[in-house]
């Protein structure tokens, strides 16, 4: 059997490098004492730009924030020759938010995942909560450390229970070592010694040991507290030594200098081991719950410490059934009581170590390690044919049709523009596009669900539509917060009123509304001859083709029709070229709707050269757009442009929209069903098909995210984005269902 393991190693400091070493040899070992041919490689990961001088053992390297690298080592692995994947899991070890840049690597592994998560939050963030619900769908199984954490799999990332395998961190085999490990401190032998242990940071709540000696000394004053360890590379990097530096000033106001030692060093396991069999007490003083693993628990309870700690998820359990005592946080008066007690009464500091040492015999490295070989094997013979084809993507559930984010960013004026997060920035305003976006939304609302709700918001957006229009027929675009309209108009917003106006003559639910709509439709009509880019045309056909569905004997509108989807396609001519099939010099935004307005003027008027352009179009834009088995939009921070590549970030909703609505013009004018697939693909883009791999829906505000970056979600839920992910339900629902 071979396997890869994927995660930190030493020499690099930190908690899950060690971890990860000290699994592989226990793997190996338990492999050779069973009579298993094992061979472990390690693929590690580098951080900050940083390099190590890794062991023959690591044979490759993955650099945190280079997305390519993640890429390249899922093909490398799935050429390795390895039966499985081992996963060391930690936020905040691999790239991005919360470490998306590893979906890139999970998505594309064919051969079985074992994920140990070494962090399971029970209220976790968005990030965070799609991140870990990817990993664990792509994972054949799952190990945790604490028992809690299964439930926070099942209840909060809807993880199948028998796909987690809970193993407790492992430790070191004491009763091996003892001969070979190295003296402590001379100074140490005539001191009751209390330790500490770990990568220094805030959250290890140190102050509060500090706090509690001056009572423990007071009656112990041959009490000697050691703290060891270097503060964490996060915390020097965006902190300095600004939290070792306040512990020392806190020694020193409590006037401690001679009952606190600092040792500021990663040190050796054997050394490590010396200083915490020479321990009397262990002390976690923990500010937070929020821990599931602490691999320095394990270890001082294995060496047969008398554990003291504050309450944290993992002390919780291991400290259980007497094994150990729990003060509550930050609570020094506390801490000092315990410590006194057990210092004097030996029997129970005794009988605690006793206990502690006994329950640490089972967490032996070599006893974890044959656990640890009993998962590969159940994951192994799950998946009969490993290597074969693309691993499944995780199933994605479609979520039910909700405007409360809608509704939100909606006053008695109209739709706002933006939002910070999910709250509405009254500073942006109104714009015409959005209400015109709305409109139509509210409309196909109605029409699916005939629920009094989208009548009610479409008042509001045709109300705003209604006041921006000029006396010429033309529109301004922006009115402010304070209801000062700004003289301003563009073909764009021009496009989408007349196409929210066609829609609502098309489909207007009132004889009330229909004359609005036609009466504004009909008096911004000049306004059309003015127009010459070809997202106005594009978006004008739009409008034109749902009045001529209306009227289908209106000359008129044919005619106008045929105008505007001839000055779309002299556009085509005018910039096709070879490989370069648009109808501009550079793919920009909204680029699925010009196809699909020809594929609207081709079903109305059946002209040859309308299909023509639009499938010429639309292979071009499927050709940078679908390189993988996911839509893969054109983003925004570079445009893609004749002459040079663009970016794949950042992308929008909008131009997901764009896409389904082409698809289903195309399959509306031509009947083929390949369009369908393309057009579930590109609604599955909101749901987590994309490039990074995520979803953009807030499953707590209903809202819709404003767009994919690099590293994360944009967190922004604008009118735009929301429109877009609920135009984009409306018509690929029914292909769903």
């Amino acid at each position: 059997m071979k396997i890869i393991c994927l995660g930190n190693y030493p020499p690099r400091h930190c908690g899950i490098a060690t971890f990860t070493e000290n699994l592989v040899t226990a793997v190996l070992q338990a492999a050779d004492l069973h009579g298993v041919a094992l061979e472990v490689e390690v693929i590690a990961m580098n951080d900050g730009g940083k390099t190590y001088d890794y062991p023959a053992i690591v044979k490759q390297v993955i650099r945190h924030r280079c997305l390519d690298d993640y890429v390249q080592m899922a093909e490398l692995i799935n050429n390795s020759g390895a039966e499985l994947l081992l996963l060391q899991h930690e936020f905040g070890i691999f790239g991005g938010e919360s470490g998306v840049l590893l979906l890139a690597l999970l998505r594309r592994i064919t051969i079985p995942i074992v994920s140990t998560f070494h962090t399971v939050l029970q209220n976790p963030g968005f990030h965070q909560h799609e991140v870990m619900r990817k990993i664990a769908a792509y994972s054949s199984r799952i190990v945790v450390m604490n028992g809690m954490a299964i439930d926070f799999l099942v209840d909060a990332y809807g993880v199948p229970r028998e796909k987690i395998s809970r193993i407790e961190h492992g430790t070191p085999d004491f009763k091996d070592h003892a001969n070979h490990l190295p003296p402590t401190p001379a100074a140490w032998s005539e001191r009751r010694i209390l330790l500490t242990f770990g990568l220094l940071g805030r959250s290890k709540g140190l102050e509060t040991a500090l706090r509690a000696l001056p009572a423990i000394v007071a009656t112990h004053p041959d009490v000697l507290y050691v703290v060891l360890g270097k503060t964490h590379p996060h915390v020097v990097q965006y902190s300095g030594e600004e939290y070792r530096e306040f512990l020392h000033l806190l020694v020193a106001e409590l006037q401690l200098q001679t009952h606190v030692v600092f040792i500021n060093e990663y040190v050796s396991e054997l050394t490590l081991m010396s200083y915490l069999k020479s321990a009397d007490i262990y002390i976690t003083p923990y500010l937070h719950k929020t821990q599931i693993t602490s691999g320095a628990l394990s270890y001082a309870v294995s060496a047969g410490c008398a554990v003291i700690s504050t309450p944290y998820w993992h002390a919780e359990e291991l400290l259980a059934h007497g094994r150990g005592c729990l003060f509550d946080f930050g609570n020094h008066r506390q801490l000092a009581a315990i410590v006194n007690r057990l210092l004097d009464t030996p029997e129970e500091l005794a009988h605690l170590q006793h206990r502690a040492r006994d329950y640490g015999a089972a967490l032996s490295w070599p006893m974890i390690g044959k656990q640890y070989l009993e998962v590969f094997n159940a994951a192994i013979n799950h998946c009969p044919d490993p290597g074969l084809a693309p691993r499944p993507r995780p199933a994605m559930p479609h979520p039910e049709f909700e405007v409360v984010h809608l509704k939100r960013l909606t006053d008695d004026t109209g739709l706002l523009q933006h939002a910070r997060t999910s709250v509405p920035f009254y500073e942006a305003g109104y714009c015409l596009d959005d209400n015109a976006r709305a409109i139509v939304v509210c409309l196909a609302a109605w029409n699916r669900f005939h629920t009094r709700t989208y009548l009610e918001l479409l008042d509001k957006y045709l109300a705003y539509i209604t006041r921006m229009q000029r006396k010429d027929g033309s529109f301004a675009n922006y009115m402010t917060y304070e209801r000062t309209v700004l003289d301003d108009s563009s073909d764009d917003s021009h496009g989408r009123v007349i196409w929210a106006l066609g829609y609502l003559i098309r489909f207007a639910p009132t004889n009330s509304l229909f004359q609005l709509g036609h009466e504004l439709f009909e008096h911004s009509l000049p306004l059309l001859t003015k127009l010459c880019h070809a997202r106005g045309y594009a978006n004008c056909i739009l409008g034109v083709y749902h009045y001529l569905k209306r009227f289908p004997d209106q000359e008129r509108f044919l005619r106008l029709l045929q105008v505007l989807a001839d000055k779309l396609c002299e556009q085509f001519a005018r910039h096709q070229r070879e490989h370069w099939d648009w109808f501009e010099n550079s793919m920009t935004y909204d680029n699925g709707l010009l196809p699909a307005a020809l594929y609207r003027a081709y079903e109305i008027s059946g002209q040859a050269r309308y299909l023509r352009i639009a499938d010429a179009s639309r292979l071009f834009l499927e050709s940078k757009c679908f390189r993988h088995a996911w839509l893969s939009l054109i983003g925004n921070r570079q445009w893609l442009h004749v002459d040079h590549a663009g970016d794949i970030f950042a992308q929008q909703p909008v131009d997901a929209m764009a896409m389904v609505l082409l698809y289903e013009s195309a399959w509306e004018a031509t009947g083929d069903s390949a369009h369908l697939d393309k057009l579930r693909l590109s609604f599955e883009w909101f749901l987590g098909h994309n490039d990074l791999n995520i979803g953009l829906l807030d499953v707590e505000s209903k809202g819709c995210n404003d767009g994919i970056e690099e590293f994360n979600i944009n967190r922004n839920q604008g009118a735009e984005s929301n429109l877009a992910y609920l135009m984009s339900w409306l018509v690929a629902e029914p292909f769903f269902r």
